[in-house]
């Protein structure tokens, strides 16, 4: 009953990630401590069924309440306070940087100069997606009414993107979909959906959205199982590369051409909520 209790947390809080620009369900789930779990139970759903529904059932159920709970909520902390919310999930990320450390130190592997270059791609990949908004003024802004057949073929590719970003640590899937035009939409359908606005054909478009994301998740998590048990250590490095670069990530794609939001008041409530995302990163991550 507590470990349920605990990953429905852990749920809960990778739900509310997914949300954030910049902010990774993978990262949180790597640091949180059930990322290898979780790849495991999604490849092999059907080898042992009752177990991995006990798994991924109270896992699920956290994601959901947070998404179907929290979207207003972190819709409206991001837009009025986007400093403390920012930097509590910075926190969260922190947190779990030393559990994360513990597997690769001391390895022969972690003295391997390729071991770092690995860490030091996969940080310069975060760093630029997150600044592609900037350096190539990308701004495109999807709609997600009266779609035709291909723009759902479309949606449902978006989806498969998300989903792959989703479980790879350090990538932001909300983060992908702000780029690709579809953030905006996807956050405004499923607050019309929780309204019980236009039922019918949200739903359907969300189904469609969501059936992508099932897809994307398997396929690319049997991917990170192949890795991890070929080349565990570099994968390591290379999500660690991943992690790092989100620290910095996090920020500049969730407070961009923001204003005043350096203001006293901020400031002080920012640095409370990041030492308090740190010690619960931390602590949960040991669960």
């Amino acid at each position: 009953m507590k470990e349920n209790i605990f990953l429905v947390i852990k749920g809960f809080i990778m739900g509310i990630a997914n949300v954030i620009p910049g902010v990774s369900g993978g990262t949180l789930a790597l640091t949180l401590g059930i990322y290898e779990k979780l790849i495991k139970t999604i490849s092999h759903f059907f080898k042992n069924l009752k177990e991995n529904i006990k798994f991924l059932l109270p896992l699920g159920i956290g994601m959901l309440l947070a998404i179907i709970t929290m979207s207003n909520v972190i819709d409206y902390s991001f837009k009025n306070f986007p400093l403390p919310t920012t930097l509590f999930f910075m926190g969260l990320v922190v947190g779990g940087v030393p559990i994360l450390y513990k597997r690769v130190k001391g390895t022969k592997e972690s003295k391997k100069i390729s071991s770092y270059v690995i860490a030091g791609l996969t940080f310069a990949f975060v760093i630029v997606l997150a600044l592609s908004e900037q350096l190539f003024n990308i701004n495109l802004t999807a709609n997600l009414s009266n779609m035709n057949f291909f723009e759902y073929i479309l949606l449902f590719l978006v989806g498969i993107i998300a989903a792959a970003t989703m479980v790879i640590p350090g990538v932001s899937g909300s983060l992908v979909l702000m780029l690709l035009g579809y953030y905006y939409p996807i956050l405004e359908l499923v607050t019309e959906i929780t309204k019980f606005n236009n039922l019918f054909i949200n739903i359907i478009t969300g189904g469609v959205f969501g059936l992508g994301i099932l897809v994307g998740i398997v396929g690319v998590s049997k991917l990170i199982e192949f890795l991890l048990e070929k080349y565990e250590v570099k994968t390591y490095f290379g999500v660690l590369g991943f992690i790092l670069s989100s620290i910095i990530a996090i920020p500049i794609a969730a407070l961009a051409g923001r204003e005043g939001i350096f203001a006293i008041p901020h400031v002080i409530a920012a640095v409370i909520f990041l030492a308090l995302g740190v010690v619960i990163g931390y602590k949960l991550g040991e669960k």
